[in-house]
């Protein structure tokens, strides 16, 4: 499943700092985003009905966790921009993402190999 825009902005901020309640996730998205409380409870909701996010309760408060794996995520987008933006049948190099602020040198690694596998390298 490839989330939408708005959708990855909230992934990314579940990726980074965990189980977060939509407060926190909207106040972390807040400047990104610019739009109201209810605009991003919803979205959680919907995400949480395709399967992009999990939910469970801490403490008496909702809260969500990331529901799909970050480097599957980023190597399905990245092969979907490949293939459809700039018509190349394989994959880009890894290398091209080394200046990510989201990966670490271990995760470039992992995504590396997600990509030769999916290209059937």
């Amino acid at each position: 499943m490839k989330p939408s825009p708005t959708e990855y902005t909230l992934l990314k901020v579940l990726w980074a700092k965990g189980q977060l309640s939509a407060r926190e996730i909207h106040e972390a998205t807040a400047s990104e985003l610019d739009w109201s409380f209810s605009s991003t409870r919803k979205t959680l909701e919907r995400m949480a009905e395709k399967g992009l996010v999990a939910t469970s309760e801490a403490h008496g408060v909702k809260v969500f966790q990331p529901g799909i794996s970050k480097l599957k995520t980023i190597a399905g987008m990245m092969k979907d921009f490949t293939a459809r933006v700039l018509e190349i049948d394989g994959s880009l190099p890894v290398t091209a993402f080394s200046d990510s602020k989201i990966l670490s040198a271990d995760e470039l690694k992992e995504l590396e190999e997600l990509l030769k596998e999916e290209a059937g390298e």
